[in-house]
């Protein structure tokens, strides 16, 4: 519908004592100013009427000239919002006839069915809208806030003008096409474009923040093929660096349009790209690609979508944000183009396994014929180790570390996976009273931590709870702040945890850590996330065994006394983890090593690993859990995992074949084939599954 009919439709239903002055198409909501809003609330059902007649949401507000001053209406507010609701602070943004009022208990501002904020409307003029408060200070949400307000003017202009785009007739399209501009074979920078003849969005900008080479580093925006101000809109998934720490640069050299993404990313965007330009400088040695003032004005042209609303993004491209299971705010991005034209999803990354943060991501969409889905973990052999093992490992590896007297190093990204940590952690604690080991937390863990408690409504259920009830999980007392000066005495203090970003080593006070701490063999790093392939990460994981430093004199490096092999890893994600000294264990995708079974998981163990996988991945074994003693030249078969509904899972189950059977029988194969194809002494044995429990058979 063309914006000039929704004005003259709203007229027309809008009783005359309402006095409509203005109705303005503003983003994705229609709003209209009257002049009596006391008559408009005596029509309860005339809300959801013109909501249903112009298919947008609609909000009412008063004419500027009927508002209540500023003075007068905080006094109101102050005495009409019960005290519980703990309000700390009050922001008018006059452009909007809004009244902000953010506390820790928005639902006490609201009232039961919305009563509270009718009576501040009623008493006032002026809409009030309920913020929830973090239960920490948070200087980013403090600064978007506030800017949200001090931009008003601009922000009401770019405004309208996007509602006006959207609220027009289109030609009908006929064909749809799809352009990779990033991230396809390889992690980082983000980037697809969508374009129809009527339309342009690009989905995610982002950047590879382990290089400083642009040819690396940055999305082909030069395969566009049209200049940036022909953009109608840009959605951002979520808030990492590598799907939107390039976004700031399309404001520096043209763009004007509208960003799409849930509130949460809007402020971990914030946060990162600031970060990502002291990173630059720093770490990577390049002149970063925006500046502070870029990032402002990305800010000032942010529309906030929540899940599961439906919203047009152009006259022709309807877009539903859905629960990504990833970092806080993300979503799979659901567009639907034309009237049935074609239906496209965009996962971004995904998470579908428990956390203790989010709920697992969204499987169910209306319609769908094209899903691109994002595929870090998804090649062949990669296998997500199980959960519950993997917590129960980082806390052994942990409590082995401190109890030498060690400090343990977790370089982590500073949204989503450290606060997946904390949690961890803060659980071990809980349950473990006596094990008193301060977390100390540096970078921007703390400020993301904040954020996060702004947003629990897009938190899992208990840890919702607990930051409503004043329970917070991320102010435990486990946790001590690192100022910028702590690092030398936190290394040569007593035993401790240290989560900081970057996640890969990529400069920032991880790295800085690391070379406070490389050379001590109490010492421990252990990866909780993704390595890029250009990363000091990715290469410590590789082996190698100097890190480089850059002092005021000349370069020096610092030896690792440990190569990786004997440094305790652990990943709720990657395709392998290697540990421990003899005796200590190991684990990977292809093979699980009991604590009691000892040899370090050496690259030949590995590559074996692979071998004796590619045999045994027979149809209808979905994974074999096995371990390799080197030193024996003895190959166990621990556990077999069956696929339901093979012909294989079917036939054991029809013959009543026991678990014991099953794994003799898989061993007496595996041994058979292994030989055939390798020149190899090793044998296959089946003795050592009493030693650790049984054999295990999971369907």
């Amino acid at each position: 519908m063309h914006y000039k009919e929704i004005e003259k439709t709203v007229v027309e239903i809008m009783p005359k004592e309402c006095e409509v002055t203005k109705v303005e198409p503003e983003g994705l909501i229609t709003a209209i100013y009257i002049k009596n809003i006391r008559a408009f609330y005596q029509s309860e059902n005339l809300i959801k009427q013109l909501a249903g007649v112009l298919k947008k949401k609609v909000v009412v507000r008063s004419d500027a000239s009927t508002l209540l001053d500023p003075e007068n209406t905080k006094k109101v507010i102050m005495e009409t919002v019960p005290k519980e609701a703990e309000i700390r602070n009050i922001l008018f943004n006059p452009e909007f006839s809004e009244v902000h009022i953010e506390s820790l208990k928005p639902g006490i501002v609201i009232g039961k069915g919305g009563t509270v904020l009718k009576e501040i409307m009623l008493k006032t003029g002026w809409a009030p809208l309920a913020l929830r408060a973090p239960t920490m200070p948070s200087s980013t949400i403090d600064g978007v806030r506030k800017s949200i307000i001090a931009e008003g003017a601009d922000r009401k202009k770019f405004l309208v003008n996007v509602g006006r785009k959207i609220c027009q007739p289109t030609g009908t399209s006929d064909w749809l096409r799809i352009v990779c501009l990033g991230a396809f074979k390889e992690v980082g920078r983000s980037c697809l474009l969508v374009q129809t003849p009527h339309s342009k969005v690009l989905l995610d900008c982002g950047v590879n923040a382990a290089t400083g080479d642009s040819s690396k580093a940055y999305p082909y925006l030069n395969m566009l093929g049209f200049p940036l101000d022909q953009l109608d809109a840009v959605v951002i998934g979520h808030g990492h660096i590598d799907h939107m720490g390039f976004l700031p640069y399309l404001f520096a050299y043209g763009y004007d349009g509208p960003v799409y993404c849930t509130p949460p990313t809007r402020d971990i965007m914030v946060l990162l790209q600031q970060d990502y330009i002291n990173l630059a400088k720093k770490a990577l040695n390049i002149e970063p690609p925006y500046v502070k003032k870029d990032i402002q004005s990305e800010l000032r042209h942010v529309i906030a979508v929540d899940y599961g609303e439906v919203v047009d993004i152009t006259p022709e491209i309807k877009m539903t944000l859905y629960n990504a299971g990833h970092i806080l705010g993300s979503a799979m991005v659901h567009l639907h183009i034309g009237e049935g034209l074609h239906n496209l999803v965009y996962s971004g990354d995904t998470k579908f396994g428990f956390t203790k943060l989010f709920e697992p991501a969204n499987t169910v969409f209306p319609r769908v014929e094209t899903f691109f889905v994002e595929s870090t973990y998804g090649a062949r052999n990669d296998v997500t180790p199980n959960r519950a093992e993997m917590e129960i490992k980082l806390t052994g590896m942990i409590k082995e570390v401190t109890d030498r007297r060690g400090k343990v190093l977790i370089p982590v990204f500073a949204v989503g996976r450290s606060q997946e940590i904390l949690l961890v952690l803060e659980e071990f604690y809980r349950r473990n009273p006596d094990f008193n080991i301060p977390v100390y937390i540096d970078g921007m863990v703390m400020e993301a931590s904040a954020i996060h408690t702004a947003y629990p409504e897009y938190l899992r259920e208990q840890v919702q709870r607990r930051i409503l009830s004043d329970q917070s999980p991320f102010e435990s007392p486990m946790i001590k702040v690192a100022k910028g000066t702590d690092k030398e005495e936190i290394v040569n203090g007593e035993p401790c945890i240290i989560l900081a970003p970057s996640g890969m080593l990529s400069g920032g006070p991880s790295y800085e850590y690391l070379k406070l701490m490389a050379d001590d063999p109490k010492n421990a790093l252990i990866f909780v996330g993704y390595q890029s392939a250009l990363s000091l990460g990715s290469k410590l994981q590789r082996g190698m065994k100097e890190i480089p430093i850059m002092g005021d004199d000349a370069p020096r490096t610092a030896l690792v006394e440990r190569p990786l092999n004997k440094t305790e890893l652990f990943d709720f994600d990657s395709k392998y983890m290697s540990g421990g000294k003899k005796g200590g264990g190991a684990n990977s995708a292809y093979s699980r090593i009991p604590a009691d079974i000892g040899d370090v998981l050496t690259k030949d163990v590995i590559t074996l690993g692979k071998k004796v996988w590619n045999i045994l991945g027979c149809s209808g074994i979905a994974r074999v859990d096995f371990l390799i003693d080197s030193v024996a030249k003895k190959v166990y078969v621990i556990e077999v995992n069956t696929m339901p509904g093979s012909l294989y899972h079917h036939n054991w189950k029809k013959a009543g074949v026991s678990n014991m059977e099953l794994v003799l029988g898989l061993v007496t194969m595996a041994e058979k084939r292994f030989k055939a194809q390798e020149s190899t002494n090793y044998t296959f044995r089946s003795d050592i599954l009493h030693k650790v429990g049984g054999p295990k058979v999971s369907q």
